[in-house]
């Protein structure tokens, strides 16, 4: 059973790990680098931690097991950002855990949409996003980590 609830302050070194994890699992998904975000100190990765629309989910034979965030983008519109699942959690509904919850945080913001960007390349990322109902948008863009990868917006309805 996938547990997902907001971050807080002391679940600052989690975050820490599966970000970190993250970044060198899937370097071409996000919008940083391992580099970058390796040197943050403790300061920086507890006031992640305390972001309103940040959540972490556990599996009880993983542990932490994914995160993700949103962040209030427009006045309706919720950007999901910072979506991973760790390998050995993978199938499990993590993703689709993490996503509900923060559709259920883009709702009490007052949003109405859900948006987010995925790398083009990035098939089981879609995949999933796709089966939570998220449907391509003409949106496209560089990743601002790698400019040669493009990223396609995709949103659903909260």
């Amino acid at each position: 059973m996938v547990l997902v609830r907001a971050t807080t302050m002391t679940d600052w070194q989690a975050l820490r790990e599966i970000r970190l994890q993250a970044l060198l699992d899937a370097p071409d998904a996000f919008g940083s680098t391992h580099a970058r975000e390796v040197a943050f100190g403790e300061d920086e990765w507890c006031r992640r931690a305390s972001r309103d629309g940040s959540f972490i989910a556990f599996l009880p034979e993983v542990g932490p097991a994914g995160l993700g965030g949103g962040y209030l983008a427009a006045p309706e519109v919720v950007e999901l950002v910072s979506m991973f699942v760790r390998p050995q959690a993978r199938g499990r509904g993590v993703g689709e855990a993490v996503i509900d919850a923060v559709a259920g945080w883009a709702r009490q913001q007052g949003a109405s949409t859900v948006h987010l960007w995925v790398t083009e390349t990035n098939k089981p990322a879609r995949l999933l996003y796709e089966r939570c109902g998220f449907t391509a948008t003409a949106e496209r863009q560089p990743l601002p980590s790698n400019p040669a990868v493009g990223e396609i917006g995709m949103q659903r309805p909260v």
